[in-house]
């Protein structure tokens, strides 16, 4: 790093903690998840100490939260003093797993590492009634901010989108977490559906809004590699339709006082996801599980390091099996480096996420490069009115928010 270049800071950290199963693997997903039948029976050679009192499934969630210990052990040494701001259970299907395997993870996240007075505790759960019942001890566990995938509530596309829930079910689910004491709680929707209209994309959003959900994240429905949908697409709408679903959802929740603070999502009464603010604002994360990613900001060495653990259930309860001369060892997460030429990108492809943009005092923070290395290109994005003036913040123009694909363009690293 040159000489002249700003310091390093240390930002804000939070944790990720990835459970990779699910009942059935949906068609347009994908993420590091394994269907339950693909997932058990792999681990002969793994010590299975679930009672039928703790888990509702055959998973093996004891021995994989002791990996998840050994995992968030490994990496202790990046934390540098910090408390956790937020934690989110994602994957797959968090919700597979007992409260009290979640009670512990949380446990031991606060002992090994800390929790800042006014921690975001998140889980992702499905609708299925096999979950509702337990909304209430995840609740008592510590979490405190339940994220349902319901993604329609159209019985119909439920079964497009290949998911295993009905609309009733999802309605039911929400009132069941907020009678479980939920007073945070998201709900996911798609939109772009097959056959799917403005009528239909607002009829979504209206029960969920009807349900009381203090977030909403509202995504487009894309077809990805390594998808069922992906060797067998569905027919969706056109550009043209898409665009005037989002126009028409964007103006209703606006309406009903949902404020669009990221490009997907959409919060009440100050209620952002502060752990999606922190992945947005470049900030760092400890990732945790099979297949999960993170990244750590090492200010004496000037370094941004990006980690990653192996995706595979099996492969993950398998590390740290080997025992050497010191006993069993359990390895750090594969790690990258952020280099210096890919960090204005890296950068800029999470905060101009945000709606609001960040302070821009914050690139040099947490890149550790001047603001001048974005002056190049800056007047001539702001000629084009997509961009605000680079300070005190690094934004987009409303107009801007939408082409922000367009502007990341001018911040290629050259070959």
């Amino acid at each position: 790093m040159n000489s002249d270049s700003p310091h390093l800071s240390l930002p804000p950290l939070s944790l990720y903690v990835h459970i990779p199963w699910c009942v059935r693997k949906c068609p347009y997903c994908d993420f590091n998840s394994h269907e339950v039948s693909a997932g058990t029976g792999e681990h002969v050679a793994i010590r299975h100490s679930v009672d039928s009192e703790q888990t509702d499934s055959q998973l093996p969630e004891a021995d994989y939260v002791d990996q998840l210990e050994r995992d968030l052990r490994s990496q202790l040494g990046w934390i540098q003093g910090r408390k956790l701001g937020s934690i989110f259970f994602g994957g797959g299907t968090p919700s597979l797993f007992s409260p009290l395997a979640i009670e512990r993870v949380l446990n031991l996240a606060e002992s090994l590492v800390g929790f800042a007075p006014d921690i975001e505790i998140t889980l992702e759960a499905n609708p299925g009634t096999f979950e509702q019942a337990k909304f209430a001890g995840y609740r008592r566990a510590g979490v405190n901010r339940l994220s349902i995938g319901v993604q329609s509530f159209d019985p119909l596309q439920l079964q497009n989108l290949g998911r295993i829930h009905t609309g009733p079910e999802a309605e039911t689910a929400a009132t069941q977490a907020r009678a479980a004491g939920f007073d945070n709680i998201n709900i996911d929707l798609m939109h772009g559906l097959p056959g799917q209209g403005e009528v239909d994309a607002l009829r979504d959003l209206e029960r969920a809004v009807e349900l009381g959900a203090e977030h909403i994240s509202w995504y487009q429905l894309t077809i990805e590699p390594n998808t069922a949908f992906y060797s067998a697409p569905p027919v969706t709408p056109g550009s043209e339709q898409i665009a005037a679903i989002q126009r028409a959802g964007r103006a209703y929740l606006a309406a009903q006082g949902y404020g669009r603070y990221e490009v997907s999502a959409y919060a009440r009464h100050d209620l952002a996801s502060r752990h999606n603010l922190n992945y947005w604002s470049f900030a760092d994360y400890i990732g945790i599980g099979a297949g999960a990613h993170g990244k750590f900001t090492l200010p004496e060495s000037g370094r941004i390091i990006r980690t990653q653990r192996t995706r595979t259930p099996r492969d993950y309860l398998a590390l740290g099996c080997h025992v050497g001369e010191g006993g069993v060892q359990f390895p750090s997460p594969k790690t990258t480096d952020v280099a210096e030429a890919e960090r204005p990108l890296e950068f800029l492809m999470n905060t101009l996420r945000l709606a609001s943009g960040v302070p821009a005092g914050s690139f040099p923070a947490y890149t550790g490069l001047p603001l001048s290395v974005l002056e190049g290109q800056w007047p001539r994005l702001q000629a084009m009115e997509l961009v605000e003036p680079l300070g005190p913040s690094i934004a987009t123009t409303e107009f801007g928010y939408d082409y922000v694909d367009e502007i990341l363009q001018r911040f290629l690293p050259e070959d």
